[in-house]
């Protein structure tokens, strides 16, 4: 049984004599969060558009749900939903009758689509106002709604386009846990493009790092900071002197030393005995308060990511 929901084979677009997206080889397991990481103008949203159909590549292959996306786009469409630029509500309109709407193109029979809006928009907190016009909700609020319209006709796989931008914090950690709600109890494989490094790390099994339209990195966020960074501690305290500072940089294994705010920042090679430089630093007469030991996050391997590019 394959177990692969997406895959491309030296996928290339352009447009003219822009190269938008080049040489792009994925495999994206089913049952999955996938997060597709870039800058704004990397080629995420044009990614999203090719396995869709909705473009046609220059070049290379790309299946989706095992349908090639050249020959077979209105089964692709039939099978996935998806959260793009516009998030295809009519404010005008009550969630129910959004729903109801969506329900009808999908030609679900009337029975299933009130047990199916129930199913959708209860976890989410919105199923007591499924009566109230769509207009009058906050931003968050809708969002939640456009989500659970991707949703509604069961589809194998969703992809989903910066769903929390334009979020204020609260409002993008609250739609966050409800979209990992909704993956778990659907059993659905999730295409996620954003440019949040904190809500990738948060949300997805499993990522890939794009700049330019060109892939730099796939692996798990686990992975990633493992692979593609170096560790470092951090010690709290004070009376850290330059004397310190320099008998800390010339020791084996440190990278780099960096005092502020009462705490020293230390970049490692790799697994140093920090149990050593701990006892230096206390040698020295200095006054430690907490030691922290950590690998980068993900933001950190993104940055530097797009730094060696």
């Amino acid at each position: 049984m394959n177990d692969i929901a997406i895959r491309t084979d030296d996928l290339r677009c352009d447009f003219g004599t822009i190269r938008a997206i080049q040489n792009l080889f994925l495999e994206v397991p089913k049952g999955k969060i996938f997060g597709f990481l870039g800058p704004n103008g990397a080629g995420k949203t044009t990614t999203i558009h090719l396995l869709l159909g909705l473009l046609e590549p220059t070049g290379g292959r790309a299946e989706v749900l095992g349908f090639d996306t050249r020959t077979h786009a209105t089964e692709i469409r039939s099978q996935t939903g998806a959260l793009l630029e516009h998030s295809g509500l009519y404010e005008r309109l009550s969630a129910e009758c959004n729903l109801e709407f969506y329900g009808r193109i999908w030609h679900m029979p009337s029975d299933e689509r009130q047990t199916r809006m129930k199913e959708l928009l209860a976890p989410m907190g919105l199923w007591e106002r499924r009566k109230e016009k769509v207009g009058g909700w906050s931003h968050g609020m809708k969002q939640k709604l456009a989500i659970a319209r991707t949703l509604l006709h069961r589809p194998q796989l969703i992809f989903l386009d910066e769903p929390t931008q334009g979020l204020d914090p609260i409002a993008a950690s609250v739609l966050r846990d409800d979209l990992a709600g909704l993956a778990t109890r659907e059993g659905v494989t999730v295409f996620l493009s954003t440019h949040n490094l904190s809500e990738a790390e948060k949300l997805c099994h499993q990522v890939a790092i794009i700049r330019r339209g060109q892939l730099l990195a796939v692996d798990s966020p686990e992975n990633l900071r493992v692979k593609q960074s170096k560790p470092h501690m951090e010690i709290h305290g004070r009376g850290f002197s330059e004397f310190l500072l320099a008998a800390l940089r010339a020791r084996p294994g440190v990278v780099k030393v960096e005092y502020l705010d009462n705490r020293l920042i230390i970049d490692l090679v790799d697994a140093t005995d920090t149990a050593q430089l701990v006892s230096l630093v206390v040698s020295s007469g200095a006054q430690v308060e907490e030691v922290r030991r950590s690998d980068a996050s993900l933001e950190e391997v993104f940055l530097t990511l797009m730094e060696e590019q």
